[in-house]
């Protein structure tokens, strides 16, 4: 019937206009606030700038999504922090004291966002990349945190967070993977593509206005390994700080000088290398098919190949012996 069609049009306006729908709403609004996130599997990590781990308390920290997961691996516990801005995390690194974390995200105009750990909130952020953050650090001393931008951002900034100023910025011309502080603070490295850089600090801490100055850069005299692509970098630490530690993506492990010259390299003997990790005795390098093996910071000689970690499934109380 012709009156059927109006009839209809009203009783769709009445319950558009009717009190149900802002019930359903606030339903919404109350069943968000009761959610809470238990646990994640699997990760989003994809280099070593986006997984990192607290010397002082053990506690891993590795990106999955917008979330970061703090991994307790004694307790195999895990607690969450999330991103507000539901941006990918890209980068993270804690703060030498373990109590804070920096996280690096994706996408554009990305922040550089620093998190209380125990807490699990936000205390400080920067916004001063345009396409993405690839590494963050935290010097030793804690005072400053760098920031590295992608390959379409290249930006790199000197933070003074506590300030909550930028004391010094530049550009790469590469694709930056790894960065790493020297044990005094006072310079920072940066590896990636064809690329060793060094960044110098003194005249961030001379500079008294608020704008950022030229951040200084060198480039490692790199030689005959020109053509390598550099995925990971350590500075040294004790009786070898002046020394900085870097790692080929075709397997070699090599040591730059205090004049920032190629000094000397090993082949690590793996098809790929990927990550670099050191103390004062030790230089881990992360390899292929889940080998590690290690070596002295003295004279880069060989110390040893840790066992393999075990497969997924299988029964680690009935292995006797270690592979």
């Amino acid at each position: 019937m012709p009156g059927d069609g109006f009839t209809i049009k009203r009783r769709i306006r009445n319950l558009l206009r009717s009190p149900s729908t802002k019930i359903k709403k606030n339903s919404r609004e109350n069943l968000s606030s009761k959610v809470t996130l238990e646990k994640v599997l699997g990760v989003t990590t994809s280099g070593n700038s986006s997984l990192t781990c607290d010397p002082r308390s053990g506690l891993v920290a590795y990106a999955a999504g917008c979330v970061v997961v703090l991994l307790n691996p004694r307790k195999n516990r895990q607690h969450h922090i999330i991103n507000t801005s539901r941006k990918t995390i890209t980068a993270l690194s804690f703060s030498p004291d373990g109590k804070y974390l920096v996280t690096g995200e994706s996408g554009h105009l990305p922040a550089v966002r620093l998190w209380d750990v125990a807490e699990r909130r936000q205390v400080a952020e920067l916004q001063k990349h345009k396409y993405g953050v690839s590494c963050v650090a935290f010097s030793p001393s804690g005072k400053y945190i760098v920031s590295v931008g992608n390959q379409h951002d290249m930006m790199v900034n000197v933070w003074a967070w506590k300030k909550d100023v930028v004391v010094a910025a530049n550009k790469v011309s590469s694709k930056v993977t790894g960065v790493s502080f020297s044990e005094d603070s006072s310079y920072f490295v940066t590896v990636g593509n064809r690329h060793v850089k060094f960044w110098y600090l003194e005249h961030c801490k001379a500079n008294k206005s608020s704008a950022p100055v030229p951040l200084l850069g060198r480039s490692g005299l790199i030689g005959e390994l020109r053509n390598n692509f550099f995925c990971d970098v350590a500075c040294g630490r004790g009786s070898k700080c002046d020394s900085t530690f870097c790692i080929t993506s075709s397997g070699l492990l090599c040591e730059f000088n205090s004049k920032r010259m190629l000094d000397k390299w090993v082949d690590l003997r793996t098809g790929v290398a990927q990550s670099l990790s050191l103390s004062e005795e030790m230089i881990f390098c992360g390899c292929a098919d889940g080998t590690v093996r290690a070596f002295r910071p003295a004279d880069l000689s060989f110390i040893c190949t840790l066992p393999r970690p075990h497969p997924l499934g299988s029964d680690v109380s009935a292995v006797t012996e270690a592979r």
